[in-house]
């Protein structure tokens, strides 16, 4: 844990889940750009104010430490390890604030006095989320943005002014900026293009032809990414009633081709983001078929699956945390699906060839097998004894 200075007095934040040998805080210099900016315009912080995206609870939790009498104070996340990181803040730093924390598929507010939103890396999940607030905002309502300068560009700026109304920027400090936008409720704004559907291309197996939901912000929601294409063109042949984890999940389509291939198979979709699962679960039920069975988890990797209760995990997994570069999500996803596989359950790892994920694999199970390569992926395959 480490403490922020606030306008309102000093906040100890943590990521979540913790982990030592991360040097990465729960915060950046636009999280403290954007509270300077409210404390020093003398914002009404006392009404009903939404944080949208808020990356660890940083915003959330000074907000709700300031504790303005009448706050009506609204997180909005589509991070399910962010939600878990904002409540053990808000535990530490304001036991007694009433906080809702609401996911991205959730009903946002109905009318919102300050909007704080926090640039996420992804512009789809941005224009996605702009359109569903909007309907929220009033003519006097503050909204200010905040990233730090290489998350915010014209296109950024453009999309603000397009769904919501007239939008600046702010000289950058410390490598920050904010983004000023003046509601202009009635304006014609487009339809939101959100959830994008497509069909999957021939090649691929028993998903070929077959057509994916993918929500704003999910990895590569407009094509097939090639990590997922290696995996699928290696998939594992298996039969009976396998308990399959397609971990990492994203648009579902890794998991929906082993329930394809394996009719009996029992598969679990989990993912850490809300608009992942619900992708999943909408490509699953249109190409799956009625007797397809099926569970979907938006949690912290495998670390609430049961114990030696998988027969088979599936894994493509990310290699960054926001715009810092990290094997922590996969160094998690390794050890947790460890735990949850039985005896002789297999992991299949997909990944780029520099990381090196086998020598982690290695570590945890005492070996790992090259399943298939090529210049720039390598599957492997490690079983738990």
């Amino acid at each position: 844990m480490e403490i922020m200075d606030t306008p309102w007095g000093e906040v100890g934040l943590d990521r979540y889940p913790a982990d030592q040998r991360e040097q990465l805080r729960a915060w950046d210099a636009a999280d403290a750009y954007a509270l300077a900016h409210l404390a020093e315009a003398g914002a009404d912080l006392g009404g009903r104010v939404a944080v949208v995206g808020d990356r660890w609870g940083a915003l959330t939790t000074a907000l709700a430490a300031a504790a303005p009498a009448g706050q009506e104070l609204t997180q909005i996340s589509d991070s399910y390890l962010g939600q878990q990181a904002t409540r053990g803040n808000l535990r530490r730093n304001a036991p007694d604030a009433a906080v809702r924390l609401l996911s991205t598929r959730d009903e946002p507010p109905h009318a919102v006095d300050v909007l704080l939103i926090r640039v996420p890396k992804s512009l789809a999940l941005l224009e996605d989320q702009l359109h569903r607030i909007a309907p929220a905002l009033g003519r006097d309502t503050l909204v200010l943005g905040a990233g730090m300068v290489s998350e915010i560009h014209t296109s950024t700026l453009r999309l603000f002014e397009r769904v919501l109304g007239p939008t600046r920027t702010s000289l950058a400090v410390r490598k920050a900026r904010l983004i000023h936008c003046t509601p202009a409720p009635g304006r014609t704004r487009g339809r939101n293009p959100w959830p994008l559907r497509y069909a999957l291309p021939d090649g691929i197996g028993v998903m070929s032809g077959r057509t994916v939901t993918n929500h704003a912000g999910v990895f590569c929601a407009d094509r097939l990414d090639i990590g997922t294409r290696f995996l699928l063109a290696h998939l594992p042949r298996r039969s009976g009633p396998d308990r399959v984890v397609d971990l990492g999940c994203g648009n579902g389509v890794v998991g929906t081709a082993a329930a394809l291939a394996n009719p009996r198979s029992t598969v679990l979709f989990v993912d850490e983001s809300h608009q992942a699962v619900a992708s999943a679960r909408a490509t699953f039920e249109e190409n799956a078929g009625p007797g397809a069975a099926a569970e979907f988890l938006v949690g912290d990797a495998l670390a609430d699956a049961p114990p030696a209760s998988a027969d088979l995990v599936l894994n493509n997994p990310p290699f960054h945390s926001h715009r810092a570069t990290s094997d922590a999500v996969a160094r998690r996803m390794f050890g947790t699906a460890r735990a949850a596989l039985r005896p002789g359950g297999e992991l299949w790892v997909v990944g780029n060839r520099h990381l090196g994920y086998h020598v982690r694999l290695r570590r945890l199970f005492g070996a790992c097998e090259l399943v298939a390569s090529d210049p720039k992926f390598v599957l492997l395959r490690a079983v738990r004894d």
